[in-house]
């Protein structure tokens, strides 16, 4: 790993790095935030729990560490934040800069199974194997206290990889997240173009219809503001909320009025739910 950037922060350390990504077959850029706690923890061969959050559509692991204001709670809890990169960067496959909702900056935390895609789309894996790998390997991070988080595309991300791996997370919580993808137009064409027409190959990266089938029975935190305007096109949150209760999920769904789906939200909420999972993980 090389470590691109560093600012001092909240008695920390934001830090940003660049490692080769041999599932993706690219550079990828990572943010990983050190709180106060961490110098000691290293210096001792102790560890520390770790929290990722996937960002959504268009981003980068930049927005997350100059917008949402989560240093100073992962400060204040001990926690390690990582902030990953949403899509393969560097690579060349042509149609991946036509549109906001495909392509660069749309990864949809999906192994793509469809050409071109399928050479550098496969962020699922990533985002579960070698990205958590490479955080153990290289920071004081206790990996049996790992939890995840994300917002919109990347609360889709955040839902499905716990989901999908429930003995891997503590806890999972969300911002106004893309809940039953296989419903809603964000989701079919992402899914269309990195995983082809057969709709039952959808399932495995629908949180809605994952909820019939995992064995996740820890609470689900999930945030979500009245005024999003992609509120009843593309996020659905009832959809899931449903499928939970059905499935005996425990989740707590907070309608916000009156606040929409920008980081003037997450800010709002970020400490609520870093809190939240700071306390499954102290458990």
């Amino acid at each position: 790993m090389q470590r691109l950037k560093h600012w001092a922060c909240f008695g920390g350390e934001q830090q940003v790095w660049q490692h080769h990504a041999a599932t993706l077959n690219c550079a990828m850029e990572v943010a990983v935030y050190l709180p106060p706690q961490a110098a000691a923890a290293a210096a001792s061969g102790a560890a520390l729990p770790v929290l990722y959050y996937l960002s959504g559509l268009t981003c980068t692991w930049e927005n997350m560490i100059t917008k949402a204001g989560a240093q100073r709670y992962a400060a204040a809890h001990g926690l390690v934040l990582v902030a990953p990169d949403t899509s393969p960067r560097g690579v060349d496959i042509p149609g991946q800069h036509d549109a906001y909702d495909f392509g660069a900056g749309a990864g949809f935390y999906v192994d793509a199974t469809e050409a071109p895609w399928a050479s550098h789309y496969r962020m699922y894996s990533y985002i579960t194997e070698e990205l958590p790998a490479l955080i153990r390997n290289n920071f004081p991070v206790d990996a049996a206290r790992s939890s995840i988080m994300g917002h919109s595309m990347g609360g889709h991300g955040a839902l499905i990889t716990a989901l999908r791996a429930p003995d891997r997370y503590r806890s999972v919580s969300a911002f106004s997240p893309i809940v039953a993808p296989a419903q809603v137009p964000w989701g079919r064409k992402a899914f269309t173009g990195y995983l082809g027409a057969d709709v039952a190959a959808w399932q495995q990266y629908d949180a809605t219809a994952l909820a019939a089938q995992t064995a996740w029975r820890k609470p689900i935190l999930i945030d979500q503001g009245t005024a999003d305007e992609f509120l009843e096109n593309q996020l659905k949150p009832q959809l899931f909320a449903t499928a939970c209760a059905q499935a005996g999920i425990p989740i707590t769904l907070r309608f916000q009025p009156g606040y929409d789906h920008s980081y003037y939200f997450i800010q709002s909420f970020i400490g609520d739910q870093i809190e939240w999972h700071a306390e499954a993980l102290r458990a």
